[in-house]
């Protein structure tokens, strides 16, 4: 498909944006609270994809590239907005199972304790448990070694333990277990 947006088929894009545009979407509300500068951010990936996808040289899945291209650019958005000392927040919504079986309280609280969590590591987070991939796809993604991203894991899930209380009712449910 890649090939065929290269060569300027305009039918091969317009299905990769369908495939991937809600997908992006999500991906990009967990980093960026602003729904414009997310939309900005999803355009803009898709801009490269026409742009640069006969440069796709298969080292990776293409979800990985993509949502690689979809990381960098929301990173240097925060950044820029980080340089006119306008903070952005998470406001994404919690799409996990774990989360929409429990009770709107604990999806409260859990949506609290992630917006306090950087960018960075609400990244990985996002990537490893909600989007299903590995570690080393993952440092393909943010263009940093795997130990660097098991290490940002590491600190991520230690830091949501400590703002989100696990629920002692029923444990077998909650998001944290599933980060074990």
């Amino acid at each position: 498909m890649l090939r065929r947006i290269g060569g300027g088929d305009r039918a091969a894009f317009h299905a990769l944006f369908g495939a991937y545009y809600r997908r992006l979407t999500r991906f990009c509300s967990r980093l960026v609270a602003d729904p414009q500068l997310v939309e900005e951010i999803v355009n803009d990936t898709m801009m490269v994809i026409w742009r640069k996808a006969d440069s796709f040289e298969a080292r990776s899945r293409i979800s990985t590239w993509i949502f690689g291209i979809a990381y960098r650019l929301a990173m240097k958005a925060l950044a820029s907005r980080r340089s006119h000392a306008k903070v952005i927040e998470y406001q994404g919504e919690i799409q996990c199972e774990a989360a929409q079986a429990g009770d709107t309280e604990e999806r409260e609280l859990l949506e609290a304790a992630l917006r306090q969590l950087s960018p960075e590591h609400r990244a990985v987070l996002e990537l490893t448990y909600f989007m299903g991939y590995s570690c080393a796809e993952i440092a393909t993604i943010v263009k940093c070694p795997v130990n660097t991203v098991k290490t940002r894991l590491f600190h991520a899930r230690g830091r949501l333990r400590t703002l989100w209380p696990v629920p002692s009712r029923d444990p077998q449910s909650t998001f944290l277990e599933t980060m074990e």
